[in-house]
């Protein structure tokens, strides 16, 4: 496929996905791009040999979110009565925010400049964050009287609390990549120029990990979050049980009692 305002590469099984309009700091709450990331994730899903996605953003900016000027002149998704607009949402950035966070492979958002509302629920929505020092972030809906309208409610207090939560939540500030590692919105901080090695680095070892076994866990982690203990471990005796039967499985332990590197093939 082809794509006006993404930049795609496939090597290994980790896709890289950049978001392409750094003229207007890579909103996205405009098409082509919301139509284009969120198909492109349905490939990515259906495509067996893609393990790990990594998301940045082309420029300086990972992503300002939603497009204001539109909002302000109710044009795009913004335009007419609550309904139609409600409808907008429905299908445009929360459809976009659903195919990233129920994406099969493992999800990392590498953060290479500020992230702010609609994108920084965009990272939030991906499994892990790991930035740039020049990355600051913001829930910065509540600035221009809204809410968090693409699933930063639900996501960040699992993330990083509620207290945490409301308070960016309620006043809209920005933190820095510092301040994100600290309170556990991101899993770690690297300089501008180490950033994409380092995310590239650490997608790797996912990637040449268990296949089988790393999405079984992520399937764990998501859906039991809010089930009783017990339905949890009969989830996880499923789980487990389907873990065992791969070539996977079997050649951890060979290799464990050979002393040596696994060589795992994904199946």
């Amino acid at each position: 496929m082809t794509y006006q305002e993404l930049l795609v590469e496939h090597e290994a099984g980790i896709v890289t996905v950049a978001l392409n309009r750094p003229d207007v700091r890579n909103v996205i709450s405009d098409d082509p791009l919301m139509t284009e990331l969120t198909e492109l994730c349905a490939v990515l899903d259906a495509n067996l040999s893609v393990k790990v996605v990594i998301i940045t953003g082309a420029g300086t900016a990972f992503s300002a979110g939603g497009n204001v000027a539109k909002m302000r002149n109710g044009e795009g998704m913004f335009a007419g009565p609550a309904a139609a607009t409600a409808l907008g949402y429905q299908t445009g950035i929360q459809r976009l925010i659903r195919a990233v966070h129920s994406l099969r492979p493992v999800t990392i958002a590498s953060v290479n400049g500020p992230a702010m509302g609609a994108g920084f629920d965009l990272a939030l929505a991906c499994d892990l964050r790991i930035c740039a020092t020049s990355a600051k972030f913001g829930e910065t809906f509540v600035n221009l009287g809204l809410i968090p309208g693409d699933g930063g409610t639900y996501s960040l207090p699992r993330v990083v609390g509620t207290q945490r939560a409301l308070d960016m939540i309620w006043t809209g500030k920005m933190i820095t990549a510092q301040e994100a590692l600290e309170i556990g919105y991101a899993l770690a901080v690297y300089e501008p120029e180490e950033l994409m090695p380092r995310v590239t680095e650490y997608a790797k070892k996912i990637a040449n990990g268990p296949g089988v076994a790393v999405q079984l866990s992520k399937k764990l982690v998501y859906r039991s979050a809010n089930i009783p203990f017990d339905e949890h471990l009969d989830m996880a005796q499923m789980a487990m049980f389907i873990a065992q039967s791969t070539e996977d499985a079997r050649e951890g332990p060979r290799a464990f009692v050979e002393k040596r590197e696994p060589q795992f093939k994904g199946s």
